[in-house]
């Protein structure tokens, strides 16, 4: 069965490889907009399962699974997205500094009308930060494009007192569920 991952992160892609999974690549282009009220677990899984919707339906084969996902960081029920800009991105590490949070990644895979979905929780402890260290870490470039404005397997890394889960669930793609699901639709 031919895997399509509806995705353009690199992260995820190195995830899946270094795993040793063979894939092509198909990124999706979904509204990502958070609907009012909309708890972060029903928005991550809506929004994965979106994506592999919409890859589903332009590479409709028996032979293909799509594989999707969302990555999501929340801190007191609220959505910390992708920074808009380096403003946003020290506002949200301020919110996370010397405090835990989660990180949400649901995961869909599609295949022939099959569709399978999980949403993996790691809880994340962040040490405090100073204002420096803020300064220096938006400075470095690494919290744009990430929720909520950091990665943990590059710079962010040295602020991150301990993990409660899985290391791929807080990059954004947790392997050991995606070999599951994808066990379950072939």
């Amino acid at each position: 069965m031919r895997l399509i991952l509806a995705s353009a992160s690199p992260r995820r892609a190195e995830l899946l490889k270094a795993a040793g999974f063979a894939f092509d690549v198909s990124p999706a282009d979904v509204d990502e907009t958070p609907r009012d009220g909309e708890a972060p677990e029903l928005y991550t899984g809506r929004v994965a399962l979106d994506k592999a919707r919409h890859v589903s339906r332009l590479h409709p084969s028996r032979d293909v699974a799509v594989l999707a996902a969302d990555t999501e960081v929340v801190r007191d029920g609220r959505v910390l997205g992708k920074p808009a800009d380096a403003k946003d991105a020290a506002r949200m590490l301020r919110l996370l500094s010397g405090q835990a949070h989660e990180v949400l990644t649901a995961v869909v895979v599609i295949s022939d009308r099959v569709e399978r979905t999980s949403v993996d929780r790691t809880l994340v402890r962040f040490s405090p930060m100073s204002d420096a260290e803020i300064e220096w870490y938006v400075a470095s470039g690494e919290p744009m494009g990430k929720a909520g404005g950091y990665g943990i397997q590059g710079r962010g890394a040295r602020f991150i007192d301990r993990i409660e889960g899985s290391w791929s669930t807080v990059v954004g793609l947790p392997v050991h569920t995606v070999h599951r699901l994808l066990g379950e639709v072939q």
